[in-house]
């Protein structure tokens, strides 16, 4: 019996696991209008930056939306009336979620919320809820600027209980122009992210680097390196969405400016190295924070020429002189007197781990910074993901792999601590 006991305690701890963290969770609305099809591009947006998403359709929404797509993108249920599930629904629904999205929006609905009505699952669960009320309107430019609907709007804005977004100018659906198009699913989903993030970072000032820099040869030639920039701009989209003021500073990339960032483009090193001094200011004390993740070149031509270097046929290629570039992190933690602002560099390096951890903790010596994000090319150059090790005085510890927003609030995370504690 004893042996017997133990076994089935074994067994019993073998099996038991810690529950899922809890994923913010959104209600996502869809009303009847044309740009119903929409919502699904922001439920896939939504579910695939971690948030749990919820369908709500009204009966006339599904005449343009299946909601076969909706529960296929969520992973749940669409729920179509208050009578969907045993008791209160649109009350559970309330109590369950950090924020309902009402989109898109047509006209009758901002009627019947501006009117307090509850006469469908959408109006009660807004009439209800005490979370953040998202509204995207999607209607014909005549339906937006009607009297009514404007009455309507005013006194939802006047009850300070709606967040709009949108409409915008453009043509809709009978291919008239004008105001009332659906905003951009992708800002639609970032303004519900936005909404469920904490403001951990309100207060504090930014500055980001990020993709790489070029050195021109000529007007056709440069040196550059292969950084897609998409780091840097991870952690300037998560730093603003955390409350922070960042100002991003971008070599050339292809990258789009995410919300409530300021960017300034820049193409060279020596450019890069004159908008980072104007952004922290001469005795650096513009900002709390530089998280410097941009690939700056190391050597630049030493003289670049104004014209096109032809092929010469029979004669020597000429060799290209480089000069260096300025270490722009090592200047600015060699001219900190205090420990601000907060300095985080960044080591990418195509050696083995140990090489790596090595090169990482000589960087964060010579060039006087808090913490040092050492990964490797591979692992993060053109890529959705990363895997990377954080090296600081404390010694470093591996964060395995993760989105590049992930280790952007990660990154945060640990440069907030720093700035607290007086790094």
């Amino acid at each position: 019996m004893p042996s017997d006991d133990k076994t089935t305690v074994a067994k019993t701890k073998t099996s038991l696991s810690l529950p899922a963290p809890r994923r913010p969770t959104v209600a996502l609305a869809v009303t009847g209008s044309v740009a119903a099809y929409k919502a699904a591009e922001i439920a896939r947006l939504l579910v695939k930056a971690g948030v749990r998403v919820i369908p709500l359709m009204t009966r006339s929404a599904e005449s343009f939306l299946g909601a076969a797509t909706l529960s296929g993108l969520t992973g749940e249920p669409v729920h179509r009336t208050m009578w969907d599930a045993p008791g209160e629904l649109h009350v559970s629904l309330a109590r369950e979620i950090d924020a309902l999205l009402i989109a898109p929006a047509t006209a009758d609905v901002l009627a019947r919320l501006a009117a307090g009505r509850a006469d469908c699952l959408v109006t009660a669960l807004a009439l209800v809820c005490d979370k953040p009320l998202l509204v995207a309107p999607a209607m014909h430019p005549s339906m937006w600027a009607h009297p009514a609907t404007r009455r309507n709007v005013a006194t939802l804005t006047a009850d300070g209980r709606v967040e709009w977004l949108g409409p915008v100018d453009g043509q809709v659906a009978s291919g008239d122009e004008g105001m009332g198009r659906l905003l951009e699913p992708a800002l639609i989903a970032d303004a519900a992210l936005f909404a469920l993030t904490p403001r951990d970072l309100s207060g504090l000032r930014v500055v980001v680097t990020a993709g790489p820099t070029v050195e021109d040869l000529d007007p056709v030639r440069f040196l550059s390196n292969r950084s897609s920039g998409q780091m840097g701009f991870a952690v300037a989209r998560r730093a603003a969405a955390r409350g922070a003021e960042v100002t991003l500073i971008s070599g050339p990339v292809h990258l789009p400016t995410p919300p409530r960032v300021r960017r300034v483009d820049v193409r060279s090193a020596i450019a890069m190295r004159g908008a980072l001094w104007q952004a922290l200011g001469p005795d650096l004390s513009l900002a709390d924070a530089l998280v410097m993740s941009a690939a700056v070149s190391d050597h630049r031509p030493a003289t670049p020429h104004a014209t096109k270097q032809k092929k010469r046929p029979g004669a020597p290629t000429p060799p290209i002189e480089l000069t260096d570039n300025p270490d722009l992190l090592a200047e600015i933690g060699h001219a900190r007197a205090a420990r601000r602002p907060v300095l985080v560099g960044f080591a990418v390096e195509t050696d083995d781990d140990d090489a790596l951890l090595a090169y990482a903790r000589g960087k964060l010596a010579s060039k006087r910074v808090d913490l040092v994000v050492a990964n490797h090319a591979s692992d993060s150059f053109g890529k959705g993901d990363n895997r990377a090790f954080f090296v600081s005085a404390e010694g470093h510890d591996a964060q395995g792999t993760l989105t590049k927003d992930e280790l952007a609030d990660r990154v945060l995370d640990r440069a907030r601590a720093l700035w607290a504690r007086g790094a």
